[in-house]
């Protein structure tokens, strides 16, 4: 009888070797009718390393992802990481000249991109002297090479490249949103880590299916859905995108008993109460809500609409996607929980991080684990300002926790509204609109105050056939929360924007707003 040695790999290119060799002929990816067992995804992520090998990609070299969501995609982020190589998933959402600037600022040899994004990719191409091949997948763009039929004739890569456990394996961009994207360079040992600690505290099992519906470019559906789904020899579901009514249907037609996304996700999701009332979402069990502070009447409404565990959690592309986990202890609505294993948190004064703020108050969350990234790539000023030199992680994120040591994601520094010298925290503004009958989905975001400095002005998503006025709005809020952080002005929409990672897009509002606001708020608006 032949002996399968358990031992873990060093590189994360092997992350399904576990389950190649215990569940080979089990589906591991599906996406409409087409499914990938383990065996049939081993052989072509093998074929990847073997193409590439051929086109002189080595160690520490860059291959470029431009991919919607497409069952290829596992196979190229894998593929390159057995060369010793490094991916670097691109969000294809960006204009042609952010994803340009991350072709060239990678050092990108290799662009491998799906054929839907062909325009996209002629261009990158054409201002990227770096690139030496661009193979299309899905179909054929004149000059470039054919990912399939290379795939085809392809042979496997048997050697696996050995690399050092702190060697780099993805290179992820931030959104960039305010600047050019920064490069986040995650190691092996980094990413392993990563997938083990999301699989067990989320209690992952073979016989789970999970179901990707945001991009897979992104931490929340790569980190918190593929990931940790192929390490524990999972199926993984993939939609094309995020569109609310074929989610639903999705999960009538998949079954699958989890999920993740973010809070505008499943707002969005919410709103569908015809096709709710449709499709038979009872098989998910387990919901994970993240990427963006998750209003408590948002968490409530899903809960109860879902009928299954509901769970919020933290995390950001620079300290890992599970930073902090609700699955263990007391639940509490409004809560992240506590930080999981082998993660260490501070949560220090803003205006001196020397000194950690008490229970309740609100302050900067530092984190220091094996999921912390390895910096910036080529960037070592922003590395050095994010990075202490002991190892901790300087978050941008504002959190309180309270006297059991749960953390309460309060939102981004820079979404903070400092109001004639009060602090307003976007969410709890949030929290309390939300909680109005009429009200669907809030944006709370600052505004230009002649006398205060700023102020937060309220952008609102009524429910279907319900009406409100402005003046009944912030009169809502008035009964209920503090006079200062009251919404200065309200204005009504028929849909929050939303960014490449599904996250309302708050930038788009700050600058609709001073669109309408071009004089800022003034005295009336005291």
């Amino acid at each position: 009888m032949k002996t399968i040695d358990f031992m873990e790999r060093n590189n994360f290119g092997e992350l399904f070797w576990k389950a190649v060799k215990l569940y080979p002929h089990k589906v591991a990816i599906e996406q409409g009718d087409i499914t990938l067992t383990y065996a049939e995804l081993e052989d072509r992520t093998a074929r990847v390393a073997g193409l590439l090998r051929g086109l002189g990609v080595g160690r520490s070299d860059k291959v470029l992802l431009m991919f919607p969501n497409d069952w290829r995609f596992a196979e190229c982020l894998f593929g390159p990481l057995r060369l010793g190589a490094v991916s670097v998933p691109a969000n294809v959402k960006l204009g042609v000249e952010a994803l340009t600037y991350i072709a060239q600022h990678s050092d990108a040899t290799v662009l491998i991109g799906h054929v839907d994004l062909k325009e996209k990719i002629k261009a990158v191409r054409a201002g990227t002297p770096n690139l030496r091949h661009v193979l299309i997948v899905g179909g054929e763009i004149p000059g470039t090479g054919s990912y399939d039929r290379l795939l085809e004739s392809a042979r496997p890569e048997a050697k696996m490249v050995q690399v050092e456990p702190d060697a780099p394996a993805l290179l992820m961009y931030t959104s960039g949103s305010t600047g050019q994207p920064k490069g986040c360079l995650l190691s092996h040992r980094n990413k392993w880590w990563q997938a083990r600690s999301s699989a067990i505290t989320m209690q992952h099992e073979p016989t789970d299916k999970g179901l990707v519906m945001g991009p897979l470019y992104h931490a929340n559906a790569l980190w918190a859905c593929l990931l940790p789904m192929l390490y524990v020899g999972g199926t993984v579901t993939i939609l094309h995108g995020f569109d609310p009514v074929p989610v639903l249907a999705a999960i009538d037609r998949y079954h699958p008993n989890f999920t993740s996304g973010t809070p505008s996700m499943f707002s969005l999701l919410l709103a569908q109460r015809e096709a709710l009332g449709r499709y038979d979402v009872s098989s998910i069990a387990l919901l994970m809500c993240g990427s963006a502070p998750v209003p408590e009447e948002l968490m409530k409404a899903i809960i109860e609409r879902f009928q299954c565990e509901v769970v919020e959690t933290y995390g950001l592309t620079e300290g890992g996607a599970n930073v902090l986990t609700p699955r263990w202890g007391i639940k509490k609505i409004g809560s992240t929980g506590l930080p999981v294993p082998e993660v260490e948190i501070r949560v220090v004064r803003m205006e001196d991080s020397s000194r950690d703020v008490a229970p309740g108050e609100v302050g900067e969350l530092w984190s220091r684990s094996p999921a912390n990234a390895l910096g910036y790539y080529k960037q070592p000023e922003v590395t050095a300002e994010r990075f202490t030199p002991d190892g901790w992680l300087r978050t941008g994120d504002l959190v309180r926790r309270d006297e059991q040591g749960y953390v309460y994601f309060i939102g981004r520094q820079d979404d903070m509204i400092n109001c004639g010298g009060e602090n307003i925290y976007p969410k709890e503004v949030e929290t309390i609109l939300l909680s109005h009958p009429a009200v669907a989905d809030v944006c709370v975001v600052a505004a230009p105050h002649q006398i205060k400095g700023q102020a937060p002005v309220a952008w609102v998503v009524l429910h279907q056939g319900r009406e409100a006025t402005e003046a009944e709005i912030r009169d809502f809020f008035l009964a209920r929360g503090p006079a200062y952080a009251h919404p200065r002005r309200v204005f009504f929409v028929d849909r929050l924007p939303i960014s490449g990672t599904n996250k309302i897009d708050r930038k788009a509002l700050e600058q609709e707003t001073r669109k309408r606001l071009p004089d800022g708020l003034t005295s009336a608006h005291v």
